[in-house]
């Protein structure tokens, strides 16, 4: 079976080490922080082109206070997140560890809720549109998920389910020793690569074109309803080929599914990627009226 080998690449940039305590700098926080700045790039470059608004929406000092508000609701939301859908046992036995983000365990859906609950909150103190500021939200988020997702392959997480496909990767630890009936290597679909594509991409190159192309900011609740469905959609399908939590992984069910009827069921990323389509499609046809 041919299969690509799992590029040797540390999950650490670099590490030092002060006085016995080791300070690391890890991919994962990297693309965090860059994702997070080059959003907060593209947001203030919008708000500096009038033509594209009827009435732009905000001061660049309303965006200074607003990315504080972006950083606590995608680090709140996307732990508090984790820990309710996909370890709740764990984390009610174990509460402080909820505040150990160092360890991982992040949910996109969870960080999405969070940078909701933030954006309105934010909006209502600054009387900004709230279907606005969810435009600005949603043409400057692909960046931060593209880079998440590579960051993910990089340390070797949320890998795919078995394949026999010439571009099966042979992930390291775990992902080596969970494949039932496979001798020899295990080979999985780079997920995280399949979501950094469509998630950060193609989605992130729609709503660029439309934001400053095809005039999508003149229509409020446009753009933020096609990034929810888009989003929503991509992960639907890369479900189909991404490894499920092992919670969620039994003898009687090898495929993963947290909802299950008359024999067909989801995974809790298809069950939470629902509602988001549905919202994302009601947004973007209500904004065309």
């Amino acid at each position: 079976m041919s299969y690509i080998p799992f590029p040797p690449i540390s999950p650490e940039i670099f590490a030092i080490d002060i006085g016995g305590m080791t300070f690391a700098l890890r991919w994962y926080a990297l693309a965090y922080i860059v994702g997070l700045i080059l959003a907060f790039w593209l947001m203030r470059k919008a708000i500096r082109t009038p033509r594209l608004w009827a009435t732009v929406p905000m001061t660049e000092e309303q965006l200074d206070r607003l990315f504080t508000w972006i950083i606590l609701g995608v680090l709140l939301g996307g732990r508090i997140g984790y820990a309710l859908f996909y370890q709740p046992g764990h984390f009610a036995a174990n509460p402080l560890q909820i505040l150990r983000v160092w360890e991982g365990g992040m949910a996109f859906h969870g960080g999405f809720l969070g940078v909701v609950v933030a954006g309105l909150i934010f909006a209502r103190r600054e009387k900004i549109p709230a279907l606005t500021l969810g435009d600005l939200f949603a043409m400057a988020s692909p960046i931060g998920l593209f880079l998440g997702r590579i960051a993910n392959f990089i340390n070797a997480e949320l890998w795919g389910r078995p394949t026999q496909m010439p571009w099966g990767v042979a992930f390291p630890g775990d992902a080596a020793q969970l494949c039932p009936g496979v001798v020899g290597i295990c080979a999985r679909h780079p997920s995280q690569l399949y979501e950094a594509a469509l998630e950060g991409l193609l989605l992130g190159a729609l709503l660029l074109w439309a934001a400053f192309r095809a005039d999508w900011f003149r229509h409020p609740g446009r753009l933020m309803g096609t990034f929810i469905a888009g989003y929503g959609a991509a992960r639907f399908c890369v479900e189909f080929f991404r490894q499920p939590d092992v919670q969620f992984i039994t003898e009687g069910n090898p495929l993963g599914l947290a909802w299950q009827v008359a024999g067909y069921g989801l995974t809790q990323g298809q069950a939470l990627s629902l509602p988001m389509i549905a919202l994302g499609l009601w947004f973007a046809l209500r904004a065309r009226k």
